[in-house]
């Protein structure tokens, strides 16, 4: 099943599993004398007693060199988790928009053309739109998106931070061996792009699942403070797909089944790569839909961003019965998930009545 599904989804002879060949003193402070001009002692300085740190008379006061450090960590423990919280703004967009942002800067100070416009634009007579919904997405469309995300995390990450248990070095994923250039080198998109689609493609993965991959390896990221690298990013990835692929696939693939799609890992390994990435998340694996939805809505406007490329087709009427129908279906169920919870039954012990208040008649 997984070779066939490799052959006919890949449509590329080069293989993703095998590694990517590689592209192209402060001053010292001046000593004062202690002495006046007359050679005679000087006085001691005036003034409040320093810190240990010279921040200031109290040694508990913070440094006064390390303050805005000190801001800066308690703002971000301040901070909404994105892959946690519906209104915090998600990590990859945030990277993507600032990449966008240098790159616009640096075409026009030199004078780059931005070429022609290919962007398709919605009118009064005529509704351009691709065939992935938010209840439905397109799996190509969506994977291309999400892959998107983890080149711009590898791109602008902070440092190398990482654990031994994603490091392809020490747990490589093909018996080949690997040269020590190719993890000196960021993967490019395409290349995310093969490895993921042809997990995707081999185990009949949904697109959605893809999107619960992209909140699981960013609340990863959040959680375990570490960082996508040239060194961790298949591992990383795979950890998160295995996780999000038994937890929101009807049809869950085991790992016995994902040892014959990578034949070179083990199951034990797979499954010491799943603990682990349990344990990192805490086992918080809830994904509430208000989530789900952002990261979706955010994955398109990255696309738009970065001119990636979708089939925008006008909105016939037969598509808007489509999707008028399948609205309908949504809020079919929802209606039977309220009714369902209506319906339940508290026991005597966890009773709570309503309580009334006396009136009083003055």
């Amino acid at each position: 099943m997984s070779a066939k599904a490799i052959e006919s989804g890949g449509g590329d002879a080069i293989d993703p599993f095998r590694p990517e060949s590689p592209s192209d003193e402060e001053d010292e402070p001046s000593q004062s004398s202690n002495q006046a001009s007359d050679g005679s002692p000087g006085k001691p300085p005036q003034g409040p007693p320093q810190g240990p740190d010279g921040s200031g008379s109290d040694p508990r006061d913070p440094p006064k060199d390390g303050g805005s450090n000190f801001s800066r960590k308690a703002d971000l423990a301040l901070e909404p988790n994105p892959s946690d919280h519906p209104r915090a703004s998600t990590i990859f967009l945030s990277k993507s928009q600032t990449a966008v942002r240098q790159k616009r800067k640096s075409n026009h100070l030199n004078h780059v053309s931005p070429g022609q416009l290919t962007k398709k634009y919605n009118s009064c007579s005529t509704i351009f739109l691709d065939d992935s919904i938010v209840r439905q997405p397109n799996l190509r469309t969506t994977l291309k998106r999400m892959t998107l995300a983890i080149y711009y995390h590898i791109k602008n990450r902070a440092a190398d931070r990482s654990l031994d248990i994603f490091d392809e070095r020490l747990h490589p994923l093909t018996r080949e061996k690997i040269p020590e250039e190719y993890f000196e080198h960021d993967p490019e998109h395409e290349f995310i792009y093969r490895f993921v689609y042809t997990l995707f493609s081999a185990a009949l993965l949904t697109a959605d699942c893809a999107v619960v991959t992209l909140v699981y390896l960013e609340r990863l990221l959040t959680y375990a403070e570490i960082d996508i690298c040239p060194t961790n990013w298949k591992r990383i990835v795979l950890g998160a797909i295995l996780l999000a692929s038994r937890l929101w696939d009807d049809d869950a693939v085991r790992d016995v089944e994902y040892s014959q799609i990578l034949k070179d890992v083990t199951v034990e390994d797979m499954n010491e790569m799943e603990r682990h990435v349990l344990e990192l998340l805490h086992f918080n694996i809830n994904v509430p839909f208000s989530v789900y939805a952002k990261y979706y809505f955010d994955l398109r406007s990255l696309a738009h961003d970065n001119n990636l490329n979708v089939l925008f087709t006008p909105l016939t009427k037969q598509r808007a019965r489509n999707y008028e129908a399948i609205s309908r279906l949504c809020d079919d169920e929802y209606k039977d998930v309220c009714r369902a919870a209506m319906r339940r039954s508290f026991s005597a012990d966890h009773f709570i009545g309503i309580r009334r208040s006396n009136a009083i008649l003055s």
